[in-house]
């Protein structure tokens, strides 16, 4: 049997007739640049979350940069954030001339270690940024009040947790600005690159707008009198084709960029997310199957209480994770290693001084961690068949 990490042919299998539908519509229309499906994704996306502002960028890590941006957060600032993800949460912080500061993480969630945080607090800190790692979400509640307390803005990197839960309330809600990609892999991904933002504060919502697109036109005016504190009413054109010709655009008022979804994109991303619930569903399954069949030799995903985990990878802990990985290997079963080198040991950081004691929960899931296959298609057999071999392994 051989079984992928990741199996994105079976679920395009069970919507291709409506997805290929929806993506020549778009070609018949070709109306390829922020046009209808991309208006309405963002509607429907907002409403899924029960979010103000939903605003489509051309991917996560744009998102992120966005955001800090949005924020008015650059050189000399610095922003708080966890050792333990993926490198684009702090590429984003030094991308915009921030600093990132990280803290270590709680050996079970995998998440931010909220009791950490305050220590690394200074005059310069300006916003933490919470990362619901492999789609656990965080302890938010204690984040938020940190923030409060100390008049920080707070940022979800919700990459990995479209459909996370946190006692009743959407992940992507609980936040000044949440950001989500959409990227082939996650559980809500499209045929390329793809990321979301969303806010419930609508001054935010229109600079991101203006970012987005160089700057330009009414959201860019809009956005220039927001941050000059300027009393001006500015009507927007819905009407402008922005595939052929938007003469707006050559309009700036704020240096911005060029991140946009595609049509094509957000076409596709319409049919998926009416799914995604029911995919959602299944990826807990498989998670709940594997938990009860490898909690007495490995070290299994915890899913806090009122929170719903949605398991954008299942990952577990080993001490003998090459040799077991390997093991897996020869039996056709895929492995991921998530994540060799936190981000306080990235070369790219060396300069910020961290040791791997600094933080060491991170350092030592770093040794140890590694994903089993994850995709709502998995079958009982399939995931049977891996504890099996698990099991297998740890007999020897």
């Amino acid at each position: 049997m051989n079984i992928s990490l990741i199996d994105l042919k079976r679920q395009y299998k069970n919507i291709e007739e409506e997805a290929e539908e929806r993506i020549l519509d778009v070609l018949r229309n070709a109306q390829y640049i922020m046009g209808e499906n991309v208006k309405k994704f963002e509607s429907e996306f907002a409403r899924y979350l029960g979010v103000k502002n939903a605003i489509s960028v051309g991917n996560g890590t744009d998102a992120l940069i966005i955001a800090l941006k949005a924020l008015g957060i650059g050189h000399g600032d610095e922003v708080i954030t966890t050792a333990y993800t993926f490198f684009a949460t702090a590429e984003a912080i030094a991308y915009v001339g921030a600093t990132p500061v990280f803290v270590d993480v709680e050996l079970d969630t995998y998440n931010i270690d909220p009791k950490l945080i305050e220590e690394k607090i200074t005059e310069k800190t300006k916003a933490i940024i919470a990362v619901h790692i492999f789609g656990n979400p965080c302890k938010m509640d204690e984040i938020n009040e940190i923030a409060k307390k100390h008049n920080l803005y707070v940022v979800e990197d919700a990459a990995q947790a479209v459909g996370c839960i946190y006692k009743g309330k959407m992940i992507g809600t609980l936040s000044d600005i949440a950001c989500f990609s959409f990227f082939p892999t996650k559980n809500l991904g499209c045929a390329g690159d793809g990321g979301m933002l969303t806010t419930n504060n609508d001054d935010l919502a229109t600079i991101i707008k203006a970012l987005k697109v160089h700057g330009s036109g009414e959201n860019g005016l809009k956005a220039y009198n927001l941050l000059n504190d300027i009393d001006e009413e500015v009507k927007v054109d819905e009407s402008a084709d922005n595939t052929v010709y938007n003469p707006l655009k050559y309009y700036n008022y704020i240096i911005g960029q060029n991140s946009r979804l595609d049509e094509i994109q957000a076409a596709l991303l319409r049919v998926k997310l009416i799914h995604l619930e029911g995919w959602t569903d299944n990826r807990v399954r498989a998670a709940k199957r594997y938990n009860e069949g490898l909690k007495d030799v490995l070290v299994t995903p915890i899913e806090e209480e009122e929170s719903r985990h949605v398991y954008h990878l299942y990952i577990l802990q080993s001490e003998k994770r090459e040799e077991l990985t390997n093991f897996l290997k020869e039996k056709g079963i895929a492995t991921g290693i998530y994540y060799p080198v936190p981000m306080h040991l990235q070369e790219v950081f060396k300069p910020l001084g961290y040791k791997p004691e600094d933080c060491k929960n991170a350092y030592y899931l770093s040794k140890r961690t590694f994903a089993l296959p994850m995709f709502p298609e998995i079958t009982d057999e399939e995931i049977d068949y891996i504890i099996k071999s698990v099991l297998e392994f740890n007999h020897e």
